[in-house]
């Protein structure tokens, strides 16, 4: 990963969290854990509460848009008309498009009459975008409530860009968050429904093992993961459907099309979960 010239307008303590970041990323192989970890580094860093990474694959109609707060990834509350300006980039688009600069903007200081377009009342936003990309352009959109990004908070926004270009880099060759996953060796995959429910790919992927009926062993043999891990997945799968036991769990994921109704008619297609070993 090639982080540029990482050093350049932090000091101190901000330069080595830069540098802690850019470690933890190339040692991480989820790409949804080093969504995470750039995430979180912006919301503390530019004292945001939450954020839309425009690092993925969606327009003004199509794709999934993500909020995301220290807690991790969440599906949007918003009406239409404030997600479709959301998906646009409003009101920093146009700028983009007319001038080719990259610079991060407030919409403050784009000039953009009324309240930006944001959810849960935000009433500030941060453009942060990524220097290389063209169109759409991409980067991450960080809102907050009370107080305006500062020029400090835009100072820092662009030292991170060289950052976070690299990073986007490393990023593409993991694979994207949000698309299929699919386990190896076949079987069923889970996409955007997942993610509208706060699913991340390795907790899909530990779903869709467990309507085949595998054990945590056999989960973590499949995904190249520790079986602790393993039960670490399945307890948040747990309380993100709100179900207790494996049976529950994939009948409730059939039941929100997270993972496609039995084949036979019973939960987990030829074998049931409830015949596999409950060490998951």
């Amino acid at each position: 990963m090639d982080t540029g010239d990482l050093g350049s307008g932090l000091a101190g303590a901000s330069y080595r969290r830069m540098a802690d970041l850019a470690v933890a990323v190339l040692h991480e192989r989820n790409p949804e854990e080093v969504r995470s970890l750039v995430v979180a580094e912006l919301l503390r860093s530019c004292e945001a509460e939450f954020a839309v990474p425009k690092a993925e694959h969606w327009d003004d109609r199509s794709g999934t848009v993500r909020f995301w707060t220290s807690r991790g990834p969440e599906a949007p509350r918003v009406d239409e008309e404030t997600l479709v300006r959301i998906r646009t980039g409003h009101p920093f688009s146009a700028l983009y498009a007319s001038t080719g600069d990259r610079s991060p903007y407030t919409a403050a200081r784009v000039g953009a009459p009324g309240r930006p377009a944001a959810p849960r009342g935000a009433e500030h936003v941060l453009s942060i975008p990524l220097p290389a990309s063209t169109h759409p352009v991409r980067g991450y959109l960080l809102y907050r409530s009370g107080r305006d990004f500062t020029e400090h908070h835009i100072a820092h926004a662009r030292a991170l860009q060289p950052l976070l270009s690299g990073i986007d880099r490393h990023f593409e060759l993991l694979g994207p968050v949000g698309a299929a996953t699919a386990p190896a060796g076949g079987g069923p995959a889970v996409t955007e429904p997942a993610v509208a429910h706060g699913l991340t790919p390795r907790e899909a992927a530990v779903l869709v093992l467990l309507s085949e009926a595998l054990t945590a062993r056999a989960i973590g043999h499949r995904l190249g993961i520790s079986v602790r891990t393993v039960h670490k997945h399945v307890e948040r799968l747990y309380r993100k459907l709100g179900t207790g036991d494996r049976v529950a769990t994939v009948l409730r994921a059939q039941a929100l099309g997270l993972l496609p109704p039995p084949a036979d008619g019973g939960p987990g297609g030829r074998r049931s979960p409830a015949r596999a070993s409950s060490t998951a």
